[in-house]
């Protein structure tokens, strides 16, 4: 496990102080530990003596196969083993496809026991093909919420719900290894990948990431977290070379690695395309072994990104265990570094023993019968649950929502309502059964849809659907159909004969290809021309309008907003994401969620939006370099992270850059109190109890939040990062909850890069109990003496980075 210095508690002072006044109206309740939200260690599933016993006879029996296998194999054979079955002749002429639609395989050694493995694409959900040849059956995954909207949820219980089911399904679909969830940060809201991502916090990120590999590994299968590391951006993904100082690389982008090590040890971490500081981070040891192994004790496999880095032998001797999906060459240019002494057979064993662990836990070696019968039923409902849950109200003018009883006819606005966007493009999608539309979801709960304004859009749909191109590739990004201009006469009519007005606006990105500013992060003139003339004529009739964005990526909203009396952020829900919407809009859930991720007032806000070689960085050369089949790699490329710490809120916050809605932020249609007292001592940090009271009219659910202000003399910092957060159960008018929130001592460090270790500066230390990051509810200090936490091994240094770089602006 990492070096860790012991820290003696006992022998610190620890100063606390109250700046903000007692709140008398609230009551102290039943305390309700929150360490399944904070920071703080989250105790072991196995703690019981039963479950500690069986999981250690597990274990032992995997290292015993795994050195009875080792004993047994010649280095050809090991050689093999490295590289995934498409790099393997005598796997390809077995053709073995068990599972279509898989991203592939591990290469399997009949004549000695071992199976391959199977592995498949995430993380909304499991991607396999849902036909097959010269079968009936059907094969549908279920498309949960896209990870932006699980991190919306701020709930920890409810994320590892969901990867409990989706390790259901991988389970009974007979694949052994998920790869996902994705977990890189929203560094910059024209990344096209973003709604893989959960957030721009590395708190936030490492915990959701966490849920998501205990759930879907409770079921005996693997996941996979990726993009390892700072992999911010689809253009020149796979030849760009991120340059970044070491302490922003380890307070920000490993950060929350870190913490999904800490909190669930997942079978597999993949690496990425891309370079860092000149190394491509497939062959970079420091990364891969000294950080992910001796600092943080990661235990399971390092496999690349499909066709990854240009050396294998240096992805050997980095320990990247598993090159995947395997190139004939690269296996090739192994057993020749074996041959000359270039790669050694202890190198090759370590990577090959990681294998051979992942694959001895599998379920495919221990023969598990899958039944391609999954409980689809039950995980649509734990899809609209969180889909639910995840959906954040940031605007709500006038108590609009929810809607009350006589308002059950709507005028449906936005082509994106009759066809809602489930999920992103690209490896990431799913191969869902069917997705809820909005209208569908309202015609259902017994709404009645204006007809006229139905059919002109369906209408429309149909021929602007007919013109767009087939995807040439699976992952290929196919775009949406333009707005449909309106007849302002149409916009009457609906005004006059409907109760009220819903306009959706909707987004798609995926995989290979960043967003663009004009007409994708801004809005198009016909969406601002929609929103205009349907917010007029509907409140000349003293008649309410409602925007959904459907959206899987942030969007500008403050040149518009004044049009909408409502707002919701759905994201991209999943296949339910219809139902979940209506079930927010009518009050059968009340809404509970909280942006994951800042929302600017403009895209040049943005702290990486200053020039383009801080976002998406200068191409190097106008020549695109081949790719294996008809891919092109892109073109070489830097990108210099020139905003440093100050990545989101960070940066918002610390410089007083007004956002148009804040980092945590989240309506609800209740209202609630905050009591907070004094952070406590314990053996690791602090503890915080935060009492909660629903004082509104209906039962809701509330998110709290703590951030830390630490001391900046000596190094610069952000002016408060989240530290810890928890979310209260469903609370019913007047009833209270409180929550105990642990922040450990070495979680208010700050990375020295010339002391070479995490250092907590001595001075006052300000914790603020928030509901968003400017939503503050009570402020209080703790006074700490100077710490050396922990030392570094790694050496991550560029000597063209500067450390403490502030945004270039």
């Amino acid at each position: 496990m990492r070096a860790i210095v012991i820290v003696l508690l006992a022998a610190l002072a620890a100063a606390c102080t109250d700046s903000t006044p007692d709140n008398p109206a609230a009551q102290p309740a039943e305390t309700v530990p929150a360490e399944a939200n904070d920071i703080a260690e989250r105790p072991d599933v196995t703690d019981d003596a039963a479950g500690a016993a069986r999981a250690s006879a597990e274990a032992a029996a995997v290292d015993a196969q795994v050195r009875a296998w080792m004993a047994q194999l010649d280095v050809e054979q090991k050689a093999r083993l490295v590289s995934g079955s498409r790099g393997d002749p005598e796997s390809l002429e077995q053709d073995i496809d068990r599972v279509p639609g898989a991203a592939g395989y591990t290469v399997a050694l009949p004549e000695f026991g071992i199976r391959d493995a199977a592995l498949a694409d995430g993380p909304a959900g499991l991607r396999i093909l849902p036909q097959r040849e010269n079968d009936d059956a059907t094969y549908y995954a279920t498309a949960f919420p896209v990870a932006t909207a699980l991190a919306s949820t701020w709930d920890i219980e409810l994320v590892e719900r969901v990867g409990v089911a989706m390790g259901e399904e991988i389970r009974e679909y007979g694949v052994d290894v998920f790869l996902a969830p994705g977990m890189n940060l929203h560094r910059n809201p024209l990344g096209g990948r973003n709604f893989e991502y959960f957030s721009e916090d590395p708190l936030l990120s490492g915990t959701m990431a966490a849920a998501v590999v205990n759930g879907v590994e409770s079921n005996g299968v693997g996941a996979t977290i990726k993009h390892y590391l700072a992999n911010n951006q689809e253009t020149n993904r796979q030849l760009i070379d991120t340059l970044i100082n070491e302490r922003t690389l380890r307070e920000i982008y490993l950060r929350g690695w870190e913490i999904a090590v800490e909190r669930s040890q997942p079978w597999a971490i993949m690496s990425a395309y891309n370079q860092i500081n000149g190394s491509p981070v497939s062959e970079s040891r420091d990364l891969l072994t000294t950080v992910l192994r001796d600092e943080w004790g990661f235990e399971g496999v390092v496999m690349t990104d499909w066709f990854a880095g240009d050396d294998p032998v240096a992805q050997m001797k980095a320990g990247n265990n598993l090159l995947m999906p395997g190139v004939p060459e690269r296996s090739e240019a192994i057993r020749r570094a074996l041959e000359t002494g270039e790669l050694t057979e202890a190198e090759l064993d370590f990577n090959v023993e990681r294998i051979l662990t992942m694959v001895a836990r599998s379920r495919s070696q221990q023969g598990y019968a899958y039944s391609n019968e999954p409980d689809l039923e039950a995980h649509a409902a734990t899809a609209r649950a969180a889909a639910a849950e995840g959906t954040v109200l940031l605007k709500n003018d006038g108590a609009v929502l929810p809607l009350a009883d006589n308002e059950r006819s709507i005028a449906a606005f936005g082509a994106t309502s009759y066809e809602f966007i489930a999920g992103g493009s690209g490896s990431g999608d799913v191969n869902e059964a069917y997705t809820v539309s909005l209208v569908q979801g309202l015609e259902e709960a017994g709404f009645e849809i204006e007809a006229e304004l139905a059919q002109t859009y369906a209408e429309y749909r149909a021929v602007e659907e007919a013109k767009l191109p087939e995807p040439e590739f699976f992952f290929e990004l196919v775009p949406l159909i333009p707005e449909m201009p309106l007849d302002p006469a149409a916009i009457e009519r609906a005004a006059q004969t409907a109760d009220l007005a819903v306009i959706t606006i909707g987004r798609s990105s995926g995989e290979f290809q960043d967003r663009d500013i004009e007409g994708d992060f801004d809005l198009t003139q016909a969406e601002q021309t929609m929103l205009a003339d349907v917010s007029a004529a509907f409140r000349a009739e003293q008649k309410k309008v409602v925007v959904i964005l459907n959206v899987g990526n942030v969007i500008e909203t403050a040149s518009w907003r004044e049009h909408a009396d409502a707002i919701i952020l759905p994201w991209q829900g999943g296949q339910e994401a219809g139902h979940a919407v209506v079930d927010v809009l009518t009050g059968r859930v009340n809404p509970s969620g909280k942006l994951p991720t800042s929302f600017p007032l403009a895209y040049s806000d943005v702290p990486s939006a200053a020039s383009a070689m801080s976002f998406p960085g200068i191409e190097l050369s106008d020549e695109e370099v081949p790719g294996f089949g008809a891919l092109s790699r892109g073109r070489p490329a830097q990108v210099e992270y020139r905003d440093g710490l100050f990545v989101g809120y960070r940066y918002y916050d610390t410089f007083g850059v007004e956002p148009a809605w804040p980092f945590g932020h989240g309506l609800s249609y209740t209202t609630f109190e905050v009591h907070a007292l004094q952070p406590t001592l314990t053996d690791s940090g602090y503890r915080t109890a935060v009492t909660v009271t629903n004082t509104g009219d209906l039962a809701g659910k509330e998110v709290v939040q703590i951030y830390v202000e630490a001391p900046s003399e000596r190094l610069v910092k952000p002016i408060r990062e989240l530290r810890a957060y928890a979310k209260t159960a469903l609370l019913d008018t007047g009833q209270s909850q409180t929550l105990e929130m642990d922040i450990r001592v070495e979680d208010l460090a700050s990375f020295d890069p010339d002391e070479r270790a995490w250092i907590v500066d001595p001075g006052e230390y300000r914790f603020y109990v928030a509901t968003s990051s400017r939503d503050i509810h009570r402020s209080l200090t703790v006074e700490r003496a100077a710490l050396r936490v922990r030392e570094v091994i790694a050496d991550l240094r560029h000597h063209r980075i500067v450390e403490d770089l502030a945004p270039d602006r």
